[in-house]
């Protein structure tokens, strides 16, 4: 049988990026064939829109807010909320490959801010939905499409992802 793979839907698969693009992604396009992909967007799941205004991670008083600066949105609770939901109901899954920097499915690299109006970088860290992935699933193959162009991480997802399969 084949591997299933969580992927960011951005990938290959939909134009649902904040800014309406779909994101062309060789080695993704490749294993079509040979992998059970099941496709998620956490950012239109939760009702943003496409195109939509960004949305950006801050820490304030060591608790992390997802919010969209220019219309004053917090999406904390929603996001939240799809996650667990979307989590929890996955069944058998051999490993996930996200959308690198997203600040809903980063796993690593996400920009973490001060406040909605900051320019300035205060931290980088996990997205809100690829940070409660690793936390749910540590023991699963979890990449970001960035660190597959490495061919040392890419050979070691694609053997894990193989033995992990049923």
């Amino acid at each position: 049988m084949k591997p299933i793979i969580v992927v960011s839907r951005c990938l290959g698969f939909d134009q649902c990026r904040y800014d309406g693009i779909m994101i062309d992604d060789e080695l993704i396009e490749q294993l079509k064939p040979l992998v059970e992909f099941r496709t998620v967007c956490p950012e239109l799941a939760i009702g943003l829109g496409v195109p939509r205004d960004p949305i950006r991670i801050i820490k304030q008083k060591n608790i992390l807010k997802l919010v969209q600066p220019a219309t004053g949105r917090d999406v904390s609770d929603e996001m939240k909320a799809f996650t667990h939901g979307f989590l929890g109901s996955l069944k058998k899954i051999d490993g996930f490959i996200l959308k690198s920097r997203s600040p809903s499915c980063g796993i690593r690299d996400v920009k973490i801010f001060s406040s909605m109006e900051s320019k300035n970088l205060l931290i980088k860290g996990k997205g809100f939905f690829g940070g409660a992935i690793c936390d749910y699933f540590p023991l699963l193959p979890i990449v970001d499409e960035s660190q597959l162009t490495s061919p040392k991480i890419r050979e070691k997802f694609l053997k894990v992802i193989q033995n992990t399969s049923r």
